[in-house]
């Protein structure tokens, strides 16, 4: 669970949401501060959070809160301890 709160964390440093802020079901455009800019921005926080280097298709198709599970697990992040 420890993986899963670093990438909640995540999520709401970079969209600039309030501590607590559930994202769990968040998707791109959803919330008016999760823009393009703002997506580079979470793509970089997650990598740095991570130590992983996202390709390009997987930051296009970063799209929700579980797609970015989903492309962290292609990368070794076990969000199941």
């Amino acid at each position: 669970m420890i993986e899963l709160q670093r990438l909640r964390e995540a999520f709401r440093t970079s969209l600039d949401l309030p501590p607590g802020t559930p994202v769990d079901d968040l998707h791109y455009q959803d919330n008016e501060k999760w823009d393009s800019l703002a997506h580079m921005s979470l793509v970089a926080s997650i990598e740095d959070e991570f130590s992983v280097m996202i390709d390009t298709d997987d930051v296009i198709n970063m799209s929700s809160f579980g797609e970015a599970m989903r492309i962290l697990g292609k990368y070794g992040v076990d969000f199941n301890e």
